[in-house]
């Protein structure tokens, strides 16, 4: 399949497609930028401009790279940033980015991700594999969003969310039923549920390598959780 790239886009410096892709009109894509097969970009789209970082405010992305996956929807107006701390900026497979998100240096999208209408991410954030994040949510720079989770419209994130939960401020947090439906895990519910509310540890592999990497990543990320 070809690329079709309409005529008003505008691409600098190194920058390769693998096949099935559109690019919309008046998208602007700066290298070194990857991007794989069947992805939707624009229209009016950024990829590629420099970090948003107060403390290198001049630095120099010319060799940052950012890298975009296959089957993803990136929704007009959405901005992605250069690194200036990591490898690379990434979405993985199968992310849907709706319009006016900010993805700034250094966030990483796992599989699924789906980021609503004017999400706004602070760096070094990680949105792990099939999280939701609400329409107009903000979150905090080095916050890790566990897996199958949901945040609520419109909150504030400033700690990391707990995978298959349901984060909405000022109220208790509770399962994410609906991704459990969406992705046939109702076979887990139950040890899902006594993970979320009670912090009791999972019992099977399949629930136990997801919960595992979040662990991980929230050490490492030093923040609290909700």
């Amino acid at each position: 399949m070809e690329n079709k790239i309409h005529s008003t886009v505008i691409i600098e410096g190194d920058v390769t497609f693998g096949k099935g892709n559109e690019v919309l009109p008046y998208t602007i894509l700066k290298g070194p930028l990857e991007i794989g097969d069947n992805n939707i970009i624009g229209p009016h789209v950024v990829v590629g401009s420099s970090p948003g970082d107060t403390r290198r405010l001049k630095f120099d992305s010319y060799k940052a790279k950012i890298k975009i996956g296959n089957n993803n929807i990136i929704r007009e107006f959405t901005a992605i940033q250069k690194p200036v701390d990591t490898k690379e900026t990434s979405l993985a497979n199968n992310t849907y980015i709706m319009q006016g998100v900010h993805i700034p240096h250094d966030v990483i999208l796992e599989e699924g991700v789906v980021l609503t209408a004017n999400v706004s991410l602070a760096g070094i954030t990680r949105v792990m594999e099939y999280a939701n994040i609400g329409m107009g949510a903000t979150i905090h720079q080095y916050s890790v969003i566990g897996p199958y989770s949901i945040v609520a419209t419109g909150a504030a994130v400033i700690k990391n969310v707990k995978p298959f939960s349901r984060y909405i401020p000022g109220k208790p947090i509770s399962v994410n039923s609906y991704a459990i439906k969406k992705y046939d895990l109702l076979d887990y519910t139950d040890e899902i549920t006594k993970y979320v509310i009670e912090d009791v540890s999972p019992t099977s592999d399949e629930i136990g390598k997801v919960i595992k990497k979040y662990e991980r990543l929230h050490g490492e990320s030093g923040r609290r959780q909700y």
